[in-house]
């Protein structure tokens, strides 16, 4: 099957049923308490800075384990699993000294996954499975301040962000990803410069890939943490014409429910949501369980607000699989047409009618 005959049944599924998209993977490769050296594997054993915690690494050095969690996903019922390149940009990577090594990751990353993706579609036809590129956020901020006594202070510039997600991006579509998911954005002005890196692919001939955009409110303020609102947010955005939209991560289902309803009613696209298996305890770690998370999914598909459902930080592949049976065979959600406006944004949003 082409990309584009790939492309063509992802927005067909999309319109059939609600889709599900993969959970964590941080949770999952906690599991396995691997070493530095399973880290490192043989071919950084002599570099000079530590590996252990980066788990994008380990699409060179255990790509055994990157295709294993692709396959426990597809098998618990996802339609679509991400590439592990969560951090894989030059930026994310410069906290490791491995900048050299981005292209090969996402390039590696997106064979895994398509790989993957391609042995269950063939398994299950009728249920064709779906490669996302994951494209996160970065440890620098283009819209807040490094230094409080300087609000004026930025650590980066806007082109040194679009030029990092530039060669990620690149790699990506390379590599033979379904589609862009730009996630967990807490910076808009840095998930406008990964927009524009995408939209530059599409200027230059490439095959245009669809866009899921996935924001992140961080508490229960209704903002992201470079201060927009829910409204203000979609206006930001919104010209990228993406395929999906909507939250993830930060919040649990309960929390994050206002959010998805607010943005399913303004949003003229697919309302993607992948909440956390709830908030963290006291040791970090995730106690919602898989079929509390499933229920609580179900009645967001049972009100309309969503058409793609996964899971975020501590959800695993039984999660997943919850959500999948709890959805199974629902209606998606039906975009509303809104009327022309013109629609604008700060942190708050603006509206003329």
């Amino acid at each position: 099957m082409s990309r584009s005959d790939r492309i063509a049944a992802l927005k067909a599924a999309a319109a059939e049923r609600v889709l599900v998209l993969d959970g964590s993977w941080g949770v999952m490769i906690q599991k396995y308490k691997l070493s530095e050296e399973d880290y490192r594997g043989t071919q950084f054993a002599d570099h000079a800075m530590p590996q252990k915690g980066n788990n994008d690494l380990l699409i060179l050095t255990r790509p055994d384990i990157i295709t294993d969690l692709h396959d426990a996903y597809y098998g618990a019922g996802a339609d679509i699993s991400e590439t592990n390149t969560f951090s894989s940009t030059s930026i994310g990577m410069a906290d490791y000294g491995m900048e050299s090594q981005v292209r090969a990751l996402n390039l590696e990353a997106a064979r895994l996954g398509r790989e993957s993706a391609d042995r269950w579609t063939a398994k299950e036809p009728h249920k064709p499975r779906f490669l996302a590129g994951s494209i996160g956020p970065l440890n620098r901020t283009l819209s807040i301040s490094p230094d409080v006594n300087d609000p004026s202070a930025r650590s980066v510039t806007f082109d040194e962000v679009y030029n990092a997600y530039r060669e990620q991006v690149l790699a990506l579509h390379e590599g033979g990803v379904d589609l862009f998911l730009v996630e967990t954005i807490f910076d808009t002005l840095n998930a406008k410069a990964a927009l524009k890196a995408i939209l530059d692919l599409e200027d230059e001939g490439l095959e245009p890939l669809p866009i899921w955009i996935s924001g992140t409110i961080t508490d229960r303020s209704g903002r992201t943490l470079s201060g927009q609102t829910v409204e203000a947010f979609w206006n930001s955005v919104k010209h990228a014409k993406p395929f999906a939209v909507g939250f993830n991560c930060a919040l649990g289902a309960e929390l994050m429910r206002p959010h998805i309803a607010e943005i399913s009613r303004l949003a003229d696209t697919l309302v993607a949501a992948y909440p956390n298996a709830g908030l963290p305890n006291a040791f970090g770690e995730y106690d919602e369980e898989p079929h509390q998370t499933g229920h609580m999914l179900h009645e967001w598909a049972a009100d309309g607000i969503v058409n793609i459902l996964g899971g975020c930080c501590g959800t695993t592949p039984d999660h997943i699989r919850h959500v999948a049976d709890a959805v199974r065979g629902m209606t998606p959600r039906v975009p509303p047409v809104r009327p022309t406006a013109m629609r604008l944004s700060g942190l708050e949003p603006f509206e003329l009618s």
